[in-house]
């Protein structure tokens, strides 16, 4: 079963369209990435998956008793509310020492507990912010924009942290992000969504398609660290034809 699936969302403000038809599913042990352009809806899908937005119509299903862990896109810290990192983490419910610990190993944060949170760097926070998502055990990990605010490389080491996070806890992956080249290196499956789903499947396939194409152009140098061979031609619906 998987551990959620979306059908038929439509969500709109007013006269406003925001999403129409779209359908999702994430399974176990799966990163599915969401991309497209801004307002093209993707924080709101979240949202809808989350529950923090009903839809206007469709249906979500999520599997009985799952459990999810979210990372937004960042967090605003005010200067005076002073709080340590450790402090922070431990503000999750139901969070053991033990727990805490091995998480703050396996993301190498150990050193920052003791930090005041509004003192760390960009990439820091982030990788504060995985954190408190892992420790709630989670079997769908929703991640909105995790290298928001972090350099390249630390774009890069986060894409293989998540990798490796999805490889240890065997959850799946829903994640939001802008990053073509990192993430279509990283991912299992893709859905290019602009108010409605443009194409959705392997990075090999949807990276071929004329929507991706038509949103994004074609991308050589940022899609190059994807390396891929195709023994076979797509028309120009994207389906395969030889």
């Amino acid at each position: 079963m998987p551990l959620v699936s979306a059908k038929h969302i439509d969500v709109h403000f007013g006269r406003k369209n925001i999403l129409s038809d779209v359908h999702l599913t994430v399974r176990s042990k799966e990163i599915v990435s969401l991309i497209g352009p801004n307002g093209a809806g993707k924080s709101t899908l979240v949202r809808v998956v989350l529950g923090l937005i009903k839809p206007n119509s469709g249906e979500i299903t999520l599997k009985p008793g799952i459990r999810i862990g979210y990372m937004p896109q960042g967090l605003l810290v005010e200067p005076y509310m002073p709080i340590s990192v450790l402090r922070f983490l431990q503000l999750t419910e139901g969070v053991t020492q033990s727990a805490l610990g091995d998480i703050l190993k396996e993301l190498t944060i150990e050193h920052l507990k003791d930090s005041e949170l509004q003192s760390i760097s960009g990439g820091e926070l982030q990788r504060v912010l995985l954190a408190r998502a892992l420790l709630r055990q989670p079997d769908l990990l929703v991640l909105d924009e995790p290298v928001q605010g972090v350099d390249v490389t630390g774009q890069e080491e986060l894409y293989q942290l998540i990798t490796h996070i999805r490889d240890k806890h065997h959850c799946g992956i829903l994640m939001v992000s802008h990053d073509l080249h990192l993430v279509m290196a990283g991912t299992d499956s893709v859905i290019c969504l602009n108010k409605h789903v443009c194409c959705s499947g392997h990075p090999a396939m949807v990276s071929q398609h004329p929507e991706f194409l038509n949103l994004f152009g074609s991308k050589p140098a940022a899609l190059a660290v994807y390396a891929h061979q195709h023994n076979h031609q797509h028309n120009l619906g994207g389906d395969v034809c030889s």
